[in-house]
């Protein structure tokens, strides 16, 4: 960690979709800042892993329809703080690294910070999925210009500035479609590296050659779709746009 000063209470609501990790919850759980609030999205477990996270204090999120982006974005409608962060609730990444995604949006450096996950063993990110990840960050900066490394699901930014994207894929492309549409909307964008150890269980995505398939495919249908306008900065100024540091 990088000593980012952490906020006050109540500055961030951090969104955690969730299905079926009963597992990895609690290890999840008690590292989330002191002061910010988890936003565990149950995406139709059967393992009691929404029950575990009310347990230990966390704010339950029902999502019925089944799909990631479902779930991030009823997470992000219930959200409240003025920033708000994402991370897999799965056990491969430390929710104790997330002021350090989280620093400079509020420092107002940046609008949108994605943690650059690097692998702390080779098992923790399987080769197919790599190698989907290289081309699809190829794609997007075909797409948009922008030099990202990684499409990683922690992130920070703030809540009104998302909800204002008008995000509308409910499956594996709404971290693509995030990224998009900020490009587009002129958003300053910033990787940070962050440890990517293995998972707790099952991975339905990028554990198995099918899930990153569908992820792919989701994925490329938002890289396909249309530029969006020119956005509208939040002090009035046009929106342009900016490539990531490295």
């Amino acid at each position: 960690m990088t000593g980012v000063t952490k906020p006050s209470p109540a500055v961030i609501d951090v969104v955690l979709p969730c299905l079926d990790e009963a597992a990895a919850l609690p290890w999840v759980l008690d590292r989330i800042p002191p002061g910010w609030r988890a936003i565990v999205v149950d995406n139709g477990s059967t393992d009691g892993s929404a029950r575990i996270a009310a347990e230990r204090g966390a704010h339950v999120v029902t999502a019925p329809v089944r799909g990631f982006g479902a779930a991030c974005h009823a997470g992000l409608l219930a959200a409240t703080a003025d920033v708000v962060c994402f991370c897999d609730c799965d056990g491969s990444l430390d929710p104790r690294l997330l002021p350090d995604v989280a620093g400079p949006v509020l420092d107002g450096a940046a609008d949108l910070v994605l943690g650059r996950r690097r692998p702390t063993t080779f098992r923790a990110w399987p080769p197919h999925a790599r190698l989907a990840n290289v081309r699809l960050a190829r794609l997007l900066r075909r797409r948009t210009g922008l030099r990202l490394h990684d499409l990683g699901p922690m992130r920070a930014a703030r809540r009104e500035a998302l909800l204002d994207l008008g995000l509308t894929d409910r499956r594996s492309g709404y971290p693509l479609q995030m990224v998009v549409r900020a490009a587009d909307a002129g958003w300053r964008i910033r990787e940070t590296p962050v440890p990517y150890a293995p998972r707790t269980g099952r991975s339905k995505v990028t554990g198995t050659w099918r899930g990153t398939w569908h992820a792919v495919r989701d994925m490329s249908a938002v890289l396909h779709e249309p530029p969006a306008a020119t956005g509208t900065r939040r002090d009035g100024t046009a929106a342009a746009r900016t490539e990531v540091s490295r």
